[in-house]
């Protein structure tokens, strides 16, 4: 390989200079090959700049744009256009055009530069159209490798300096930076300051031109010679050193990078000095550069690597085949059984008696009825055939006892062994007449009311549950869901979710887990497999989840934030601010998305009814009103000590942290009282109020939306925020308060009034109701107007047992035009309140309300209990028998339907309900001696008289 030099003046011939060779070895061709390929190493001789650099010595290349273009106002730019060589000496129009090579520009939001926020739009506008600017349009090709350097001892006029962070050169997969970048005053300390650079290719050259105060640049022999000097002692811009590192680098005046000395000349002016920069800064100069590497200098993961990884750690799991076992089996057998038998009944009923009853027809009474039954009773056992029967039952009733009520062992006692077969034979007998029915004509048979119960109505009583605190029946609830459709992903998410709840992580992971496997592209199921694999301190699986969630939905701002987070607990801070930064980027995309939409719906908005405009869309997260916002910047220097700013109560440990209430339109279904038992929940008085602190939530397949902001809430968002929200769904509490620290210090966060919600909701959660009271007086402050501040406040108040104020604050909540979030609790507790103040017409419409909006046995009840107590008991046993159907297994709702039946007069339903409230071991005393008062009243109810 062979350079060849420029000509000098006066020289004849060009010099050549070897700089390496390569050896090839030819002997294919003598073997018959005609032609061939092969890849040899250059080897560099001895002198040659291809040589490998002795370590130490680290040199720079300086970047020059020469003859820049003035361009007046009036006109922009083209794009795409091409770009130039950056050669003066090509005189052919259209020569200097590099092929193929052309500026595309961008949107200024997504630049890496320093002017690229909404409010530098106009500014930019006016600068690169309006205003006078100087273009080069130039492209300057480099090899990021110290020896490769040339030297121009051509004149430099320079004024001032532009810093261009280049730390996202470091970003993994990044080979193109872009941005505008401000123009300042040159000054040492300023660039030595930024730079962290003892020594200034400019330095010599920048006090030559102070002291001599000239205006147009650096001409004289003298400063050429420094420059001269100084360019061939240091070689100029360091933009990657020996071991490979890039530096951050500073562009001066046309991209030309400066570095400074600490050291200053003697006899040079203070630094403050620079008359020729300081013109830039009253202008508002700046500079358009872009970078662009062939290679990116830190590699990324492919998409399909980390699928690949993903995959291996959780294989994808087919759907399981149905098999013909378990309970539905056994039932299924049971019903089987039941046929062959009432045929064989039949059959011997017709061979004993058919002449009879042909003969008689229709005109059997009862007492022949009766005869020929206890005939064909003597005639079954005397044969052993009724023996027979029973023994062709057996096997199927053992199989249900197994399978649909997993009895396999023994019972402890006499007294559960006799319970056990009391419900066991309700529910044989039931399900006999269910085989018996489905075996009799179409004509004759009675319709059944049957009642199902969705996966949201499950969902919901699950949550009711989970306010309780019991947490046993939640599970049931849960585990009901996954048993109805196994392949639901949500259904594993939520059941995952709870197990957070309860902090049993092992099974919240295997959860997760199993809901990715279902469906290996689920951006939730990904993040909330990191999260639980950071909480396990499993991190490189946690770093393969969170990347291939970002890969998979690069817009996902949340997905963004929690790499950020992963990388600041593995104190990576390059790509820590990597992720933080897209995260703020794709946040700040989709504001200016939602605010264009939102604008262009004002300009097509009509007026209704009289004069009134329509209102403005209400998001998942309430009204939105993105004008208002700030879009995202986080700085890594808000990342050391986040935690310490945190109101010291928050950095304590919390055991549990509880979803917000999602409440599900749900079809109300009727159903007969005596439908199968199912779960009960505990009583109303003891809900606690843990979940409905205001917080906002994520889209997604499993978290329902919920209006949060109230209508005077013009809501500002963070990437931090978006996250906590999506968090506090899933009780990752370790997360939150990990997240919260930095919303605090955000410059677009801060104390506001969602923070100090979340931190009332944490107090609530510890039962410190004194720091719950103080933060929710915070929150009002910022936002009186908030329908969340006052619910929180209610569950506050009613916690604490000062029910007056509750009640004031839950119908302060309720009378807003949007939402709280947590309205179906704050529904409850209201009526409630109502009850106990006697106030029966308003807790009838309070509950009526719920029932409207997400019925459930708790809804009824207290609907039933309000009808009651203002006599109207044909509505009070509906709405009972509601709650009955939907939770049979509730002693309030029996006690309540004894009480109904014993003052309409009805002795045999008042005696069974009365049996069942004792049976379900009702706790409320009260209610128990009003019932036995009502008893000795009308004189029957209670068998043990």
């Amino acid at each position: 390989m062979t350079e060849v030099l420029p000509k000098e003046r006066k020289q004849k011939e060009e010099k050549t200079l070897i700089l390496g060779q390569a050896v090839v070895d030819l002997l294919p061709l003598l073997a018959g090959e005609s032609s061939f390929e092969t890849t040899a190493p250059l080897h560099p001789v001895q002198g040659s700049p291809l040589e490998t650099p002795r370590s130490g010595v680290k040199k720079d290349y300086p970047i020059l744009f020469k003859n820049g273009t003035l361009k007046s106002g009036g006109e922009r730019e083209p794009l795409p256009r091409p770009k130039k060589w950056p050669i003066a000496n090509i005189l052919a129009p259209g020569a200097n055009n590099i092929p193929d090579a052309f500026i595309v520009g961008g949107p200024y939001e997504e630049e890496e530069g320093e002017l690229n926020h909404p409010e530098d739009r106009e500014f930019r506008n006016q600068a690169e159209c309006m205003k006078k600017r100087i273009i080069w349009d130039l492209e300057s090709r480099c090899y990021l490798d110290p020896p490769a350097v040339t030297e121009d001892e051509g004149q430099l006029s320079f004024h001032g300096v532009a810093y261009v962070n280049m730390v996202p050169l470091l970003y993994p997969g990044v080979k193109r930076i872009r941005g505008a970048f401000h123009v300042y005053p040159y000054l040492d300390s300023t660039v030595h300051e930024k730079t962290k650079c003892s020594f200034s290719l400019f330095r010599d050259t920048g006090h030559h031109l102070v002291q001599n105060n000239k205006i147009g640049g650096i001409t004289s022999p003298l400063t050429k010679q420094v420059l001269s000097k100084n360019l061939k002692e240091d070689k100029t811009v360091k933009e990657k050193d020996i071991d490979g590192r890039l530096r951050p680098g500073d562009m001066q005046a046309a991209s030309i990078k400066s570095q400074s000395s600490d050291t200053p000349l003697e006899g040079e002016p203070p630094l403050s000095h620079n008359p020729e920069g300081q013109q830039y800064v009253e202008a508002g100069t700046y500079i358009v550069l872009e970078i662009q590497l062939d290679r990116a200098l830190v590699p990324k993961r492919m998409p399909e690597e980390l699928a690949r990884r993903v995959k291996e750690m959780i294989p994808a799991r087919p759907p399981l085949t149905r098999r013909t076992g378990g309970a539905q089996k056994a039932v299924s057998d049971y019903h089987s059984q039941i046929k062959n038998i009432s045929r064989a009944i039949l059959d011997e009923y017709h061979r004993m008696f058919g002449k009879q009853v042909a003969k008689l027809g229709n005109d059997i009474d009862s007492e022949t009825l009766e005869e020929q039954k206890c005939q064909l009773s003597y005639e079954l056992n005397c044969s052993g055939k009724y023996f027979a029967f029973k023994e062709q039952l057996k096997h199927a009733v053992v199989k249900i006892v197994r399978e649909k009520y997993l009895k396999t062992t023994s019972f402890e006692s006499q007294e559960e062994l006799q319970t056990f077969i009391s419900e066991l034979y309700v529910f044989l007998v039931d399900q006999m007449h269910v085989a018996l029915n489905q075996t009799m004509p179409d004509d004759i048979q009675d319709t059944i009311s049957t009642i199902y119960t969705s996966s949201e109505q499950l969902r919901l009583f699950a949550f009711e549950a989970e306010i309780n605190e019991n947490f046993e029946m939640a599970a049931v609830y849960y585990e009901e869901r996954l048993v109805r459709d196994p392949q639901n992903l949500d259904h594993w998410l939520d059941y995952g979710a709870f197990c957070l709840l309860t902090e049993d992580n092992i099974k919240a992971q295997e959860c997760f887990r199993k809901a990715l496997s279902l469906n290996q592209s689920h951006i939730h199921s990904l993040l909330l497999c990191g999260v639980l694999a950071v909480l396990l301190e499993n991190y490189e699986q946690a770093e393969i989840f969170f990347e291939d969630a970002t890969c998979l939905e690069p817009t996902n701002v949340v997905a963004w934030t929690l790499l950020g987070l992963y990388y600041e607990i593995q104190n990576n801070d390059i790509r820590m601010e990597m992720a933080f930064h897209e995260a703020s980027k794709q946040l700040q995309a989709r504001m200016l998305q939602a605010q264009t939409t939102k604008q262009k719906s004002t300009d097509s908005s009509e007026y209704v009814e009289e004069g009134g405009k329509i209102g403005s869309n209400l998001g998942p997260w309430g009204p939105t009103n993105v004008s208002s916002t700030i879009p995202v910047k986080v700085e890594a220097s808000a990342v050391p000590g986040a935690a310490l700013s945190i109101p010291d109560e928050f950095l304590e440990e919390s055991s549990k942290l509880q979803s917000d209430s999602r409440e599900p339109i749900l079809t109300t279904q009727f159903q007969d009282p005596s439908m199968g038992p199912k779960p009960s929940n505990i009583f109303l008085k003891e809900i606690p109020g843990k979940k409905e602190a205001s917080k906002c939530q994520d889209s997604s397949a499993f978290l329902h939306p919920v209006h949060y902001y109230g209508v005077s809430q013009t809501p500002s968002t963070t990437i931090f925020m978006e996250t906590i929200r999506f968090l506090m769904k899933v009780n990752a509490v370790q997360y939150v308060r990990r997240v919260l620290a930095h919303e605090l210090l955000c410059p677009q966060g801060g104390p506001s009034c969602e923070y100090y919600l979340v931190l009332a909701q944490t107090h609530l959660l510890k039962k410190d109701f004194a720091k719950a009271e103080e933060y929710l007086q915070q929150a009002s402050q910022m936002d009186y107007l908030n329908p969340n501040v006052w619910g929180v406040k209610g569950h506050l108040y009613f916690l604490s047992g000062n029910h007056a104020e509750a009640k004031a604050c839950y119908e302060r909540t309720i009378s807003f035009v949007v939402d709280a979030s947590g309205m179906h609790f704050i529904f409850l507790r209201l009526g409630l309140l109502y009850l106990e103040e006697k106030e029966y017409e308003k807790a009838k419409k309070t509950y009526l309300q719920a029932c409207k909006r997400s019925p459930s046995c708790l809804t009824w009840l207290g609907l039933g209990i309000a009808c009651y107590r203002l006599e109207e008991l044909t509505e009070a046993e509906d709405a009972l028998s509601e709650a009955n159907a939907l939770n049979n297994c509730n002693a309030e709702v029996w006690a309540y339907l004894a009480l109904v039946c014993l003052k309409a007069g009805r002795q045999l339903e008042a005696e069974q309900a009365y049996k069942y409230t004792i049976k379900l071991k009702l706790k409320d005393e009260a209610l128990l001696a009003e019932i036995r008062m009502v008893q000795e009243m009308v004189g029957f109810g209670n068998p043990s008289f």
